[in-house]
């Protein structure tokens, strides 16, 4: 297993200035190092020959064709619009910008 020290979890979570309890520094630590020996049986496994991926399964475009359908005219999108101006929806400002 890969040698995780509390101390280094310590040092790490002062980095972070995240609060750490003597309970928690030492139950990271273990769960930090089961994770490093994960990533390392991952990396061996790893070869030139084997391409990387970043999907188990081949992935291919699943959108449709784009295809102009009805659309609506300004005044029919406007319709319901409280308040509009050349053919823009009019909205009250929130800065105080012109």
């Amino acid at each position: 297993m890969a040698e995780i020290t509390r101390d280094d979890v310590a040092h790490l979570a002062q980095l972070a200035r995240i609060e750490m309890s003597a309970h928690e520094l030492d139950r990271m630590a273990g769960e930090l190092a089961h994770i490093v020996d994960a990533v390392k049986s991952v990396s061996e496994v790893a070869a030139p020959d084997v391409p990387a991926t970043s999907h188990p399964i081949a992935l291919s475009n699943v959108f449709r064709e784009d295809v102009v359908g009805h659309v609506l005219t300004p005044d029919q999108a406007l319709s319901g619009a409280p308040d509009a101006d050349d053919h823009r929806f009019k909205v009250p400002a929130i800065l105080d910008e012109e």
